[in-house]
Protein backbone atom coordinates (compact mmCIF):
# COMPACT_ATOMS: atom_id res chain seq x y z
CA UNK A 1 0.00 0.00 0.00
CA UNK A 2 1.37 3.65 -0.94
CA UNK A 3 1.52 5.91 1.53
CA UNK A 4 0.03 8.98 0.15
CA UNK A 5 0.91 11.56 3.38
CA UNK A 6 1.51 14.86 1.97
CA UNK A 7 5.28 14.48 2.18
CA UNK A 8 6.01 11.05 0.25
CA UNK A 9 2.85 12.01 -2.68
CA UNK A 10 4.97 15.31 -3.34
CA UNK A 11 8.54 13.07 -3.30
CA UNK A 12 6.47 10.92 -5.63
CA UNK A 13 5.66 14.04 -8.40
CA UNK A 14 8.90 16.04 -7.12
CA UNK A 15 11.64 14.06 -9.41
CA UNK A 16 9.47 13.50 -12.20
CA UNK A 17 8.34 17.11 -11.72
CA UNK A 18 11.44 19.05 -11.58
CA UNK A 19 12.89 17.08 -14.74
CA UNK A 20 10.24 18.14 -16.57
CA UNK A 21 10.92 21.59 -16.15
CA UNK A 22 14.36 21.63 -16.32
CA UNK A 23 14.33 20.07 -19.70
CA UNK A 24 11.73 22.33 -21.04
CA UNK A 25 13.95 25.48 -19.59
CA UNK A 26 17.15 23.91 -21.19
CA UNK A 27 14.83 23.37 -24.53
CA UNK A 28 16.01 20.05 -24.56
CA UNK A 29 14.93 15.81 -23.65
CA UNK A 30 16.14 14.98 -20.37
CA UNK A 31 17.79 12.06 -19.93
CA UNK A 32 19.01 11.52 -16.00
CA UNK A 33 18.11 9.88 -13.21
CA UNK A 34 14.93 11.93 -13.00
CA UNK A 35 13.21 10.98 -15.97
CA UNK A 36 13.93 7.33 -14.72
CA UNK A 37 12.51 7.71 -11.24
CA UNK A 38 9.32 9.38 -13.79
CA UNK A 39 8.80 6.27 -15.33
CA UNK A 40 8.56 4.33 -11.55
CA UNK A 41 5.35 2.09 -11.01
CA UNK A 42 4.07 4.75 -8.32
CA UNK A 43 4.33 7.93 -10.65
CA UNK A 44 2.84 5.90 -13.61
CA UNK A 45 -0.28 4.90 -11.06
CA UNK A 46 -0.75 8.69 -9.64
CA UNK A 47 -0.80 9.79 -13.37
CA UNK A 48 -3.40 6.81 -14.32
CA UNK A 49 -5.27 8.03 -10.90
CA UNK A 50 -5.62 11.58 -12.17
CA UNK A 51 -6.74 10.35 -15.84
CA UNK A 52 -9.66 8.57 -13.59
CA UNK A 53 -10.73 12.34 -12.47
CA UNK A 54 -12.96 13.35 -14.48
CA UNK A 55 -12.29 17.28 -13.27
CA UNK A 56 -9.67 18.66 -14.90
CA UNK A 57 -6.62 19.16 -12.69
CA UNK A 58 -3.09 20.46 -13.39
CA UNK A 59 -0.10 20.68 -11.60
CA UNK A 60 2.16 23.93 -12.73
CA UNK A 61 5.96 24.84 -11.39
CA UNK A 62 6.64 28.53 -10.05
CA UNK A 63 8.19 29.11 -13.50
CA UNK A 64 4.99 28.51 -15.30
CA UNK A 65 5.62 25.31 -17.14
CA UNK A 66 2.94 22.74 -16.89
CA UNK A 67 4.50 19.50 -14.89
CA UNK A 68 1.55 17.32 -15.47
CA UNK A 69 -2.25 17.67 -16.67
CA UNK A 70 -4.75 14.67 -16.82
CA UNK A 71 -7.00 13.99 -19.50
CA UNK A 72 -9.72 16.16 -18.46
CA UNK A 73 -7.95 18.90 -18.62
CA UNK A 74 -6.53 18.64 -22.36
CA UNK A 75 -10.12 17.91 -23.13
CA UNK A 76 -11.08 20.92 -21.70
CA UNK A 77 -8.76 22.68 -23.40
CA UNK A 78 -9.74 21.28 -26.90
CA UNK A 79 -13.43 22.24 -26.10
CA UNK A 80 -12.70 25.54 -25.55
CA UNK A 81 -11.62 26.65 -21.87
CA UNK A 82 -10.85 29.58 -21.13
CA UNK A 83 -7.14 28.87 -20.18
CA UNK A 84 -5.00 27.04 -23.05
CA UNK A 85 -1.73 25.43 -23.37
CA UNK A 86 1.19 26.61 -25.34
CA UNK A 87 4.18 25.69 -26.12
CA UNK A 88 3.88 23.79 -22.29
CA UNK A 89 2.71 27.21 -20.67
CA UNK A 90 -0.60 27.80 -19.28
CA UNK A 91 -2.15 31.17 -20.92
CA UNK A 92 -4.95 32.69 -20.71
CA UNK A 93 -7.99 32.64 -23.92
CA UNK A 94 -9.17 36.16 -23.32
CA UNK A 95 -6.88 39.17 -22.65
CA UNK A 96 -9.76 40.23 -19.69
CA UNK A 97 -8.21 37.21 -18.15
CA UNK A 98 -4.65 37.45 -18.50
CA UNK A 99 -4.00 39.65 -14.95
CA UNK A 100 -6.52 37.06 -13.56
CA UNK A 101 -4.53 33.97 -14.12
CA UNK A 102 -1.59 36.10 -12.89
CA UNK A 103 -2.63 37.22 -9.79
CA UNK A 104 -4.09 34.26 -8.68
CA UNK A 105 -0.75 31.67 -9.97
CA UNK A 106 1.42 34.67 -8.00
CA UNK A 107 -0.91 34.33 -4.62
CA UNK A 108 -0.46 30.54 -4.91
CA UNK A 109 3.48 30.87 -5.34
CA UNK A 110 2.90 33.33 -1.32
CA UNK A 111 0.94 30.26 -0.51
CA UNK A 112 -2.53 31.88 -1.22
CA UNK A 113 -5.37 29.67 -2.16
CA UNK A 114 -7.94 31.11 -4.81
CA UNK A 115 -10.88 30.33 -6.21
CA UNK A 116 -11.03 32.56 -9.85
CA UNK A 117 -13.58 32.84 -12.67
CA UNK A 118 -12.61 32.93 -16.44
CA UNK A 119 -14.01 33.11 -19.52
CA UNK A 120 -16.66 35.20 -21.35
CA UNK A 121 -19.98 36.55 -19.95
CA UNK A 122 -22.08 33.39 -20.20
CA UNK A 123 -19.41 30.77 -20.27
CA UNK A 124 -17.35 31.39 -17.22
CA UNK A 125 -16.34 28.60 -15.60
CA UNK A 126 -14.12 28.45 -11.53
CA UNK A 127 -10.77 27.25 -11.57
CA UNK A 128 -9.21 26.66 -7.95
CA UNK A 129 -5.09 27.52 -7.32
CA UNK A 130 -4.11 25.52 -4.71
CA UNK A 131 0.04 26.11 -3.50
CA UNK A 132 1.59 22.98 -2.79
CA UNK A 133 4.77 24.15 -1.54
CA UNK A 134 8.25 22.91 -2.18
CA UNK A 135 9.18 20.23 -4.56
CA UNK A 136 12.46 20.04 -3.78
CA UNK A 137 15.54 21.58 -2.13
CA UNK A 138 16.16 24.39 -4.46
CA UNK A 139 12.79 25.88 -3.36
CA UNK A 140 10.93 25.31 -6.66
CA UNK A 141 7.19 25.61 -5.51
CA UNK A 142 3.96 23.81 -7.46
CA UNK A 143 0.42 24.77 -7.57
CA UNK A 144 -2.34 22.83 -8.33
CA UNK A 145 -5.35 23.59 -10.75
CA UNK A 146 -8.72 22.40 -10.37
CA UNK A 147 -11.50 23.21 -12.84
CA UNK A 148 -14.69 23.74 -12.06
CA UNK A 149 -17.51 21.50 -14.32
CA UNK A 150 -19.16 23.29 -17.02
CA UNK A 151 -22.77 21.63 -16.34
CA UNK A 152 -24.30 20.41 -13.03
CA UNK A 153 -24.94 16.85 -13.89
CA UNK A 154 -22.21 15.18 -16.21
CA UNK A 155 -24.24 13.05 -19.02
CA UNK A 156 -22.38 9.71 -18.38
CA UNK A 157 -23.42 10.37 -14.86
CA UNK A 158 -26.89 10.51 -16.10
CA UNK A 159 -27.00 7.69 -18.23
CA UNK A 160 -24.89 5.44 -15.51
CA UNK A 161 -28.03 6.37 -13.01
CA UNK A 162 -30.71 5.28 -15.04
CA UNK A 163 -28.62 2.06 -16.38
CA UNK A 164 -28.43 1.13 -12.76
CA UNK A 165 -32.83 2.04 -11.60
CA UNK A 166 -33.63 0.59 -14.78
CA UNK A 167 -34.92 3.16 -16.49
CA UNK A 168 -36.52 3.01 -20.41
CA UNK A 169 -34.66 4.79 -23.21
CA UNK A 170 -37.43 7.23 -23.14
CA UNK A 171 -37.32 7.88 -19.04
CA UNK A 172 -33.55 7.85 -19.38
CA UNK A 173 -33.81 11.11 -21.94
CA UNK A 174 -36.95 13.01 -19.85
CA UNK A 175 -34.23 12.84 -17.13
CA UNK A 176 -31.79 14.14 -18.95
CA UNK A 177 -33.76 17.05 -19.80
CA UNK A 178 -34.61 17.91 -16.27
CA UNK A 179 -30.93 17.18 -15.00
CA UNK A 180 -30.48 19.92 -17.84
CA UNK A 181 -32.68 22.48 -16.03
CA UNK A 182 -35.51 21.97 -19.01
CA UNK A 183 -39.19 22.32 -17.12
CA UNK A 184 -41.29 19.47 -17.42
CA UNK A 185 -43.04 21.56 -20.00
CA UNK A 186 -40.07 22.22 -21.92
CA UNK A 187 -39.37 18.52 -22.21
CA UNK A 188 -43.06 17.93 -23.71
CA UNK A 189 -42.42 20.42 -26.16
CA UNK A 190 -39.08 19.45 -27.56
CA UNK A 191 -40.49 15.49 -27.82
CA UNK A 192 -43.48 16.79 -29.32
CA UNK A 193 -45.59 14.73 -26.92
CA UNK A 194 -48.53 15.80 -24.28
CA UNK A 195 -47.34 16.96 -21.01
CA UNK A 196 -49.50 14.01 -19.55
CA UNK A 197 -47.35 11.53 -21.27
CA UNK A 198 -44.25 13.70 -19.22
CA UNK A 199 -45.72 13.42 -15.68
CA UNK A 200 -46.59 10.13 -16.37
CA UNK A 201 -42.83 9.02 -17.35
CA UNK A 202 -41.28 11.17 -14.49
CA UNK A 203 -43.68 9.38 -12.16
CA UNK A 204 -42.33 6.15 -13.19
CA UNK A 205 -38.86 7.29 -13.16
CA UNK A 206 -39.75 8.49 -9.58
CA UNK A 207 -40.91 5.23 -8.53
CA UNK A 208 -37.84 3.51 -9.39
CA UNK A 209 -35.51 5.67 -8.04
CA UNK A 210 -37.49 6.43 -4.94
CA UNK A 211 -37.19 10.15 -5.39
CA UNK A 212 -39.96 11.84 -4.16
CA UNK A 213 -39.64 14.79 -5.77
CA UNK A 214 -37.55 16.43 -8.97
CA UNK A 215 -35.73 18.44 -7.27
CA UNK A 216 -34.40 15.55 -5.29
CA UNK A 217 -34.28 13.24 -8.10
CA UNK A 218 -31.94 16.07 -10.15
CA UNK A 219 -29.98 16.39 -6.63
CA UNK A 220 -28.83 12.91 -6.13
CA UNK A 221 -27.86 12.75 -10.13
CA UNK A 222 -26.30 16.28 -9.74
CA UNK A 223 -24.25 14.52 -6.52
CA UNK A 224 -22.83 11.22 -8.25
CA UNK A 225 -19.13 10.86 -8.81
CA UNK A 226 -18.37 12.37 -12.01
CA UNK A 227 -18.05 9.29 -14.80
CA UNK A 228 -15.45 9.02 -16.96
CA UNK A 229 -15.80 7.25 -20.38
CA UNK A 230 -14.09 4.19 -21.15
CA UNK A 231 -14.25 4.58 -24.66
CA UNK A 232 -12.14 7.94 -24.47
CA UNK A 233 -9.27 8.16 -26.66
CA UNK A 234 -5.65 7.84 -25.59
Amino acid sequence: MFDLSPDPLATLFSNAALAAANAQSAGGAYRGHERRTAASGATRLLAQMFDEIDYGVLLIADNGAVLHINHAARAEFEAGHPLQLLAGRLHARHPDDVARLHDALAGARRGLRRLVTLGEPGQRVGISFVPLGGMGGDGTQATMLLMGKRQVCERLSVQWFARTHALTPTETRVLEALCAGEEPREVAERHHVGMATVRSQIGSIRAKTGAESIRELVRRVAVLPPMRSALRMG
